[in-house]
């Protein structure tokens, strides 16, 4: 890992950030580990990008106003660097953040009444997003095949007359899922017998574990592209999620025409120290999320022998992808909740049933942080559980 120290991290000093991570812990003794932020210090190249903005004394409207910024051009860049996808020309959209990128299109390219296909459990704002103005979730529960979790093909066939869209988490929040090209092209082409939209959020695609490849959505097949809205950000692999930058491509033909006779100022412009974080992350911080996702691939296994230690009857799938744990805790005799008895104990992590029905009983758990934190929040979280379970 190099230059980079993930393992000396102060609780104390975590407990006085001003972020909403740490604030919803318990004050004295608490401990976060819910939302996902990482606990790292951002990477230096993004802190020089954001200093030398503020050193300018320059904050007024950028010289690219109104036209791509640095960021949207580094996007493009590391899109055809890094996986073969060049993007379109035409499409690109610049967000203050991916949800905002999802509720657009469905407000944009849905009408009450409409289904919106979810892979569940789903991280919770899909299912705001699709509950808004009368639309309506169709839901297929992932299943545990004894290996991963997956989706049973034959439901998502029943599911898909029902729906105007898809909704795809890619790679997949809570699970930690990475889908394979074999499915990705099963999605590709159930979408294009039904006639869907695909909103595909690739936010998570950078934090890949055990050499496993991301595949944008977009780039299966034009069908497929012509089809898709893919958005990301660099905000989750690089910790930045309060600068506020995120990038949409709209592939379907009529909804860029529908964004392109929105009014002027109704989207926003992107924040100028936001695209300054954004074009530094993608541009010239990879020694530093290399060095990250190293880390975290040693965390996840480290969990997984905290859990068979002390908290034997939870259950839990080593993930292929983000910082996000999904733990089941049917067997631990927490009830009604087993968020609420970790919260009793000091331990704030995300209540399952957030994610949909199939998340109950159990509770994500955000890794990123460092071994020693990892060490208490498990043991800690052992307090809670009932002798015997």
């Amino acid at each position: 890992m190099g230059a980079y120290d993930f393992e000396s991290i102060d609780l104390d000093a975590l407990r006085a950030r001003p972020g909403t991570k740490w604030r919803a812990a318990r004050p004295d003794d608490g401990i976060a580990a819910w939302v996902a932020d990482m606990d790292f210090a951002v990477a230096p190249p993004i802190a020089d990008a954001v200093a030398a903005a503020l050193a300018t004394g320059d904050l007024g409207y950028p010289d690219w106003f109104k036209k791509e910024t640095p960021a949207a051009l580094a996007f493009r860049e590391r899109m055809a660097h890094r996986y073969g996808w060049e993007v379109p020309g035409d499409g690109l959209v610049e967000l203050a953040e991916v949800v905002q990128g999802i509720e657009l299109t469905l407000h944009l390219a849905t009408r009450p009444g409409d289904g919106i296909l979810l892979m569940t459990p789903v991280y919770p704002p899909f299912h705001e997003a699709s509950g808004f103005a009368h639309r309506h979730a169709v839901e297929v529960a992932a299943r545990w095949t004894g290996g991963r979790w997956e989706w049973d093909r034959e439901e998502l066939e029943r599911a898909a007359p029902r729906a105007r869209v898809l909704l795809l988490c890619h790679p997949h929040n809570p699970t930690g899922r990475v889908f394979e090209r074999d499915e990705l092209e099963f999605l590709a082409d159930l979408a294009e017998r039904h006639d869907l939209l695909v909103i595909s959020d690739e936010i998570h695609s950078e934090l890949l574990y055990d050499g496993r490849s991301h595949i944008p959505f977009a780039s299966l097949s034009p069908a497929a592209a012509a089809r898709t809205v893919t958005i990301n950000s660099p905000s989750k692999p690089f910790n930045i999620a309060g600068l506020r930058w995120a990038v949409m491509h709209v592939g379907p033909a009529g909804l860029r025409e529908m964004i392109g006779a929105l009014p002027g100022h109704l989207l926003g412009s992107a924040n100028l120290v936001g695209v300054m974080a954004a074009a530094a992350a993608w541009t010239v911080s990879d020694d530093w999320l290399d060095a990250v996702v190293e880390h975290l691939g040693g965390q996840r296994h480290r969990l997984a022998a905290l859990l068979a230690t002390h908290l034997p009857g939870a259950a839990y799938a080593i993930p292929e992808s983000t910082y996000l744990a999904w733990i089941d805790c049917t067997r631990l005799g927490l009830e009604p909740e087993p968020y609420e008895a970790f919260r009793e104990v000091g331990v704030e992590l995300s209540p399952g049933l957030r994610f949909g029905e199939p998340g109950r009983a159990f509770v994500r758990l955000n890794f990123a942080t460092s071994g020693a934190i990892l060490d208490t929040i498990v043991e800690r979280m052992a307090t809670a559980v009932p002798a015997g379970s």
